[in-house]
């Protein structure tokens, strides 16, 4: 019975599995023929962190007070509010714009980015500052470069910029911080990787092996340095050093103008520090979670997080709730246990 059971389940995990695999197979097919025709569409949240703080703080206060001291509180409170009102104190305060960038291999992210900075550019002025919560381990080296040019365009307007990495800001997510006027890090956050890095398979020798035959025609001598299918060349990987060192050197350069005091020939290869190491390589300048930081400043300044919310069409829905399902079907953690 317990066999028969066992098998009835796997046979279900396996259909369900066939299904989302042909329900990603046709979402791939309908985004490939839809490519080209899709826009962000989406709108600015905006969401007030003192009064996030002040509400939890009531609401702890309430559960913890006796109900007079409570109402004291609450009175106080009002008397506060009034006296900064009439000092038009919430009219002249610093604020402070949060955003947070979430990497992927594609820094994706950089669509709301943009949308993110063009908002603030609108009404910050230098008096204010713009925060950016980072994790990123990197990826695609246009990609990134396009996520630092965004918040170069806070730096050219002279508003001063605050990168603060919580986990992780390596290679691409470093090369963002680095545009910063002051990084902060967690102590146990990972930073650094200035380096760049270029793998791919070759399948040249199995299809050797089978006999079949490919063909590749090219216009331009190193239209194509390294090839998936073909056979590569030394001539062809000496190119491909040669273009990979290029990238080094402009993150290097890019380091460098923003980053003055780091030591480059030591921290650029590809190494990476935890926070408090960094912090002696000059990689950052504190040891901070965004979260004390934010708290912090809450008493002196206005604060805004400031959200490029994008709509998301059914394709895309369909998509994403059809990878989820398909990981967690097919999670290790299913068939076995990790030490």
């Amino acid at each position: 019975m317990v066999d028969i059971l066992i098998q009835l389940v796997l046979f279900t995990t396996k259909s369900i599995i066939l299904v989302i695999l042909g329900l990603l197979l046709l979402v791939g097919i309908v985004a490939i023929l839809t490519r080209g025709k899709e826009k962000v569409h989406g709108k600015i949240r905006i969401k007030n962190l003192n009064k996030q703080f002040d509400e939890t703080k009531t609401l702890l206060l309430e559960e913890i007070l006796s109900k007079d001291h409570f109402k004291q509180f609450l009175k106080e409170q009002k008397t506060l509010l009034k006296n900064k009102m009439k000092q038009n104190k919430l009219n002249t305060d610093k604020r402070i714009f949060v955003l947070t960038f979430l990497g992927d291999i594609k820094a994706s992210a950089v669509a709301a980015l943009r949308e993110e900075v063009t908002a603030i550019l609108s009404i910050a002025t230098p008096h204010d500052e713009v925060v950016v919560r980072v994790e990123s381990a990197g990826g695609m080296v246009h990609a990134y470069g396009l996520a630092a040019a965004q918040l170069q365009r806070i730096r050219q307007q002279y508003i001063p910029l605050t990168v603060i990495v919580d986990k992780i800001a390596a290679s691409g997510g470093y090369l963002m911080a680095c545009v910063a006027n002051q990084i902060l890090a967690a102590p146990f956050a990972v930073i650094g990787s200035i380096g760049v890095v270029v793998q791919l398979p070759n399948f040249h020798r199995l299809l050797k092996e089978k006999r079949i035959d490919f063909e590749q025609l090219t216009a331009g001598n190193y239209k194509r340095t390294l090839s998936l299918f073909g056979e590569n060349t030394e001539r062809g990987r000496e190119k491909m050093r040669e273009e990979i060192e290029e990238i080094h050197q402009s993150f290097k350069n890019l380091i460098q103008e923003y980053r003055q005091q780091i030591d480059i020939q030591k921290v650029a290869t590809g190494e990476y520090w935890l926070g408090s190491q960094a912090l002696d390589l000059k990689l950052v300048d504190s040891l901070i979670t965004s979260d004390d930081y934010l708290f912090s400043q809450a008493t002196q300044s206005q604060i805004y997080e400031v959200h490029f919310q994008i709509k998301k069409s059914l394709l895309e829905r369909l998509s994403t709730s059809a990878a989820n399902a398909f990981v967690y079907l097919t999670d290790s953690s299913w068939f076995s246990r990790s030490s």
